[in-house]
């Protein structure tokens, strides 16, 4: 784990060198200041020496100062390179998460993969730069100080060698019991994450049903579990700083009273006032070090359960991937399902899709209809290859869709799913998905065929409009015409249109469906809908049951031989819905 987020530091590499040899002339400075504090004492103050006073506090300012300007030099490369750490890690949990296949996505729930960029990465930031600041100078400051309290006197020095154990066993403890609960905490986040993202998309909902109140109860159960497993975690950490004052303390008397005994029997001669007081600021060094130590281990606590979610992310291989020596040319748009079993877990007891057989040649046009559940959104997905069969095999062009690159197949798939979506920008930059390097004149054409040109044009900045984050300043009509407008300007050999018409009418249904047999002929189109109208005039029509095929053909086939077409049929000419 340490090894996979190391490899995000690249870059900033120097930073993270330079910080921490600062930090050591830092501390190299700050323990040298005690022993010329001593000097100052003995030498200049209780020997009267005054050309020994100046020079021996000449050299003190000299000292503090060198160790001020290290200590912001230090400050400096320590946050450039937390910072940037922190900038990889998202750059490259981000990127990974683009290549996750759907199922992927599933396992981790995108509130979940919100908060690891967000929380996790920031608890790491924090981490990384008390690590390359503190964590160093801990150790450092107390060794160095370990080692000049043994110079000026190492019967004393003793003393600290008899508390570290204490108070190192009694960190130990408090670590692993704090450990669990800050693993529990995250998950929480998570699920809180999940409710904010669930209100705020379902907004209108909440409202039209007053719900308001019962959003509001979720919301603080869940940030209620999240203060309660904090304050279980702070009451236990908070045991680091009594512990730490009762060793310090313990230290502190322990050197007064054998250093003051020392000074008394030896008349000044074997250890003197100015040597005492050094060790009194060796006392401070060593234990606040520790001290700081202890806040390392806490953060390292904190951050243990953030790191390990994090290299989830970057670890998680997509189970969709390009094969070595991958096809680059997809040659036509036809499509066979053969012997297809598919099923969301893996598993094949539970497939949503079951033995599927079907050829579809290029230029094509098939209608799917079917139920809620019945297979017809998880079929046509497989075709791009947003899942992966578990059973059998698809083919587009002739070839296995596991033969393609997966950009090059995909970019050869148009789709346009249930859940228009469209992104914060203009019209325009949101219609060059489909192809980055669109003209003007392919955009308005690619609109006109999708039936967006009119109500584009209204709008008072036309094509340079800005569509609001989700697309929530259209109306869900627009919303699909805008989308179906995007995938055209693909110009792609297969085009699926996932039940995105619902939200227009019949005329403008029909005026869509006769501009793409006029307008590309050549490219196989998939229609998912629930009017027969929608799919009434398409070359052939397959029907789903729970995942099984009950019935292919032309509208005047399936009304005669299937007893489903048939009745959402009747249903839909006598304006009911079957029951």
């Amino acid at each position: 784990m340490i090894r996979r987020l190391m490899g995000c530091i690249r870059e900033y590499k120097k930073p993270t060198i330079l910080a921490p040899i600062f930090i050591t002339l830092e501390v190299v400075m700050e323990v040298i200041i005690p022993l010329y504090m001593a000097k100052l004492i003995d030498e200049g103050i209780d020997g009267g020496d005054f050309h020994a006073l100046i020079v021996t506090g000449a050299a003190l300012v000299v000292f503090v100062i060198m160790s001020l300007v290290f200590g912001v030099l230090a400050g400096k490369y320590a946050a450039v390179a937390s910072s940037g750490f922190a900038k990889n890690l998202r750059h490259d949990m981000f990127h990974n998460v683009q290549t996750y296949s759907f199922r992927n996505i599933d396992k981790f729930s995108a509130s979940s993969i919100v908060t690891r960029l967000t929380t996790d990465v920031q608890n790491l930031q924090n981490s990384y730069q008390m690590l390359v600041r503190i964590a160093l100078r801990t150790p450092a400051m107390l060794i160095f100080s370990l080692v000049m309290a043994f110079m000026v006197n190492a019967e004393l020095a003793v003393i600290f060698l008899c508390i570290m154990p204490v108070l190192a066993a009694g960190i130990f403890l408090i670590m692993t019991k704090v450990h669990p609960i800050f693993k529990r905490v995250f998950k929480t986040y998570d699920k809180l994450n999940g409710v904010v993202q669930e209100n705020l998309h379902g907004i209108r909902v909440v409202k039209s049903f007053v719900r308001e109140e019962y959003e509001k109860k979720k919301f603080g159960d869940i940030s209620g579990e999240i203060y309660s497993d904090f304050v279980k975690a702070e009451k236990r950490m908070t045991l680091t700083n009594p512990l730490m004052q009762t060793c310090m303390y313990a230290a502190i008397i322990l050197l007064s009273w054998f250093g003051a005994r020392i000074i008394v029997l030896s008349g000044g001669r074997d250890f003197s006032t100015g040597e005492l007081m050094s060790m009194m600021t060796y006392a401070m060094q060593i234990l606040g070090s520790l001290m700081m130590l202890s806040m390392v281990f806490v953060m390292i606590i904190m951050s243990r359960a953030s790191a390990e979610r994090v290299v989830e992310i970057l670890d998680e291989k997509s189970d969709v991937r390009s094969p070595a020596n991958a096809v680059m040319d997809v040659k036509d748009g036809s499509v066979a399902f053969e012997d297809v079993s598919f099923s969301y877990s893996g598993k094949e007891d539970k497939c949503c899709l079951k033995n599927i057989d079907i050829e579809i040649p290029a230029g094509a046009t098939v209608g799917i209809l079917g139920g809620t559940g019945s297979g017809k959104s998880s079929l046509v997905q497989l075709i791009p290859r947003l899942y992966d069969v578990t059973k059998g095999s698809v083919k587009v062009g002739g070839l296995d869709v596991r033969e393609y690159d997966l950009d090059v197949l995909r970019q050869e798939v148009a789709m346009v799913l249930q859940k228009n979506v469209l992104f914060s920008g203009t019209i325009k930059e949101n219609l060059r998905w489909g192809n980055e390097n669109a003209t003007d004149e392919e955009i308005i054409h690619a609109c006109k065929l999708a039936c967006a040109h009119d109500f584009v044009s209204a709008f008072p900045d036309g094509y340079d409009t800005y569509i609001e984050q989700g697309g929530s300043n259209v109306s869900g009509g627009q919303k699909q015409r805008l989308c179906i407008a995007r995938a055209l300007l693909k110009k792609p050999k297969i085009l699926i249109l996932d039940d995105s018409t619902s939200a227009v009418d019949t005329h403008t249904d029909a005026m869509i469906r006769k501009a793409f047999l006029e307008e590309i002929p050549d490219t196989t189109k998939f229609i998912i809908a629930q009017r027969i109208s929608s799919i009434q005039d398409a070359d052939f029509t397959i029907v789903l049951d729970n995942g099984v095929v009950t019935g292919v053909g032309t509208h005047e086939e399936l009304i005669e031989n299937n007893e489903i077409y048939r009745e959402v049929y009747e249903a839909q000419q006598k304006g009911s819905v079957p029951q």
